[in-house]
């Protein structure tokens, strides 16, 4: 029986793909073809600092169709000063830096709140764009949570309530019980902003662009603040 099941077409279908990872690959230079009008990613575009640039590359995800053009990966440090990855939701952008929302009693914010530095990475790989910024963190103000808390859907309202987020949990049905002990708790009234959950803001001093080009001669742009000035330079890719 497990040798037929070794030749299954399933098997034989996962062989196939591990067998072809190390052929994976994008050619940047047909994606930079179908964008003829973008210029080569250079010093003087980070001049200025970071925002700009994100600012017009996070437009150009959007009218790209790209999913969830905001979300963005966020790297911390744990208590045994190993590395943490996760993807979150960019909801804010601004001169201050990028803003995210989680649970107060999270993994994540538990790292920040005991290393407060972290780096955030888009990547839009169908438009040959990669941010990665990095610099220090502090949660944001309460009327600043409060006012992105308002618009939220009702649902994910509720479910930051029900969710002991990074905690674990017998079962998806226990899961659901929760949701629904808290929709009956708040049923016909505004549900509030719990005080176990808020932004965070990531200040960039460190700012990286990538865009994809043809033979792996990619464009790599880094800039750092450095005495309130930021300092941009061309990277070898």
């Amino acid at each position: 029986m497990s040798a037929q099941n070794d030749r299954s077409p399933e098997n034989a279908q996962s062989a196939r793909v591990r067998a072809s990872l190390a052929e994976m690959r994008v050619d940047y230079s047909e994606v930079a073809g179908q964008h003829p009008d973008e210029p080569d990613l250079d010093v003087a575009h980070l001049e200025a600092g970071w925002l700009p640039l994100l600012r017009i590359w996070l437009d150009g995800a959007v009218r790209a169709g790209v999913p969830e053009p905001n979300a963005m990966t966020l790297g911390t440090v744990d208590a045994a000063g190993d590395p943490r990855t996760r993807t979150v939701l960019c909801k804010g952008v601004d001169d201050t830096g990028v803003t995210f929302y989680t649970n107060y009693d999270s993994d994540k914010a538990h790292q920040l709140d005991a290393h407060p530095a972290a780096s955030v990475t888009f990547a839009w790989v169908s438009l040959a764009h990669q941010i990665t910024l990095r610099g220090p963190v502090e949660r944001v103000p309460a009327e600043v949570t409060e006012r992105y808390w308002a618009t939220r859907p009702r649902g994910s309202q509720i479910g930051a309530w029900a969710s002991w987020q990074s905690h674990p949990i017998a079962s998806r049905g226990e899961l659901d019980a929760q949701w629904l002990a808290v929709a009956q708790r708040f049923a016909g009234e505004q549900v509030p902003v719990p005080d176990f959950w808020g932004g965070y803001v990531v200040r960039p001093v460190v700012a990286e662009f990538w865009q994809g080009r043809g033979d792996r001669m990619h464009n790599r742009i880094r800039a750092e603040l450095t005495d309130g000035t930021w300092v941009a330079q061309r990277l070898q890719p």
